[in-house]
């Protein structure tokens, strides 16, 4: 009788080992689904429309970004060359434009990145890594455009 058991037993524990290696592990992304849309409409079609508006006087891109397209531009000249990126064979760069976009909205709003994440449709990650280096970039070449009492 106790040697019934016993092979009952590690029957259905063999069963329930082989269902276990069976089952497929869950499939992870490259990119977040949601974000793959970043072709369709993304952070850089949102500038662009407001930089259209804001020839019109409507003042949206201003609220976007706490200053005017103007000034986007003065600033993309100006850093544009350390913070832009190389596209590869993997994937496409985010940018110059965009890049400045998430950086200066992180600074204008005090919004996570986590949000940004949805607005701009790139990950946090990505975020994470834009916006130190926009900030670096700014502050060097902005620093002669300071005066500091000694």
């Amino acid at each position: 009788m106790w040697f019934e058991e016993d092979v009952a037993i590690a029957a259905a524990a063999a069963c329930v080992i082989l269902s276990l290696k069976s089952k497929k592990p869950k499939k992870r992304f490259w990119v977040r689904p949601s974000l793959l849309t970043r072709k369709q409409y993304s952070g850089s079609d949102l500038m662009v429309d407001l930089q259209r508006d804001d020839i019109n006087l409507s003042g949206d891109f201003k609220n976007v970004l706490r200053m005017s397209s103007a000034d986007f531009e003065f600033l993309i000249n100006l850093v544009g060359h350390r913070i832009g990126k190389k596209n590869t064979n993997y994937r496409d760069a985010i940018p110059v434009n965009e890049r400045l976009a998430v950086a200066l909205s992180f600074l204008a709003t005090g919004d996570s990145y986590h949000s940004l994440m949805y607005t701009f449709k790139m990950s946090k990650q990505s975020i994470s890594l834009i916006v130190p280096e926009v900030c670096a970039a700014l502050i060097d070449a902005l620093k002669n455009y300071l005066k500091v009492k000694a």
